[in-house]
This record gives structure tokens, sequence and C-alpha cells, in this order.
């Protein structure tokens, strides 16, 4: 087999292998936000990391999913952490951080922000 050169004639060069094996890239990941959340407590800036990552992930499709639950996780034994699309204004919301109000019958979702402006 034949080894593989670069342009100059050299012998490639393998990237370093990071712990699981695979290779690592070479260039920087920018994270643009990453100062925005320097300044918020860690269980906040992670819940703002997953809302923003639920954003993307979704994209068009909030506004078909807007007024339901995404997802519930226990954040202990007593306190459900619950991430949702509010019906009026279609943000990603979680539960500790903008509130909660759902109608029991229908089982829409507003934030505490919308239901006071109603």
């Amino acid at each position: 087999m034949i080894p593989a050169k670069d342009s100059t004639g050299k012998p490639a060069s393998r990237g370093k292998k990071s712990a699981r094996g695979t290779t690592a890239s070479k260039g920087a990941v920018n994270e643009p936000d990453e100062t925005e959340d320097q300044d918020l407590p860690s269980d906040a800036a992670g819940r703002l990391k997953i809302k923003r990552q639920y954003e993307e992930l979704l994209g068009i499709r909030i506004e078909k999913l807007k007024g339901r639950v995404l997802n519930r996780e226990k954040i202990n034994k007593t306190i459900e952490g619950i991430y949702f699309i509010c019906l009026a204004c279609k943000k990603i919301c979680h539960n500790l951080d903008e509130g909660l109000l759902q109608d029991p019958e229908t089982h829409v979702c507003y934030c505490e922000g919308c239901r006071r402006k109603r």
C-alpha cells in the first residue's frame, strides 16, 4: 500500500486521536453566545443551551407544535422540569424559567408572560 502524500510531497499526517479513538477536528468551534452564559448559574445555562438546541432541531415545525409539551425531566425527587412551546408567543420555554400554565382540559401550554397579557 502506498502512503498518502500532501501537496508538498511529504507523507500526510494523521489528525490527533481523542480518547474515543476518533480523529479530532483542527478548526475551533464558534460559540458566540458563550459569553452570555457565563453570568448564569450552571443549571440555567444548561436549560438555555437545551432551548437553543430545540429551536435548531424543530425549526419551522414550532408553528405546528405550539402549545405542546416537548419533554419532561426529573430535576430531583420533588421537582419536575418541563420544556414546552408557548401557544401565544411560540417560544420554547421551561417551567422553572418562564413558568407554566397548562389548561387541564385541552393540555395547551402558556408561559407566565403570555398568561398575564391575556
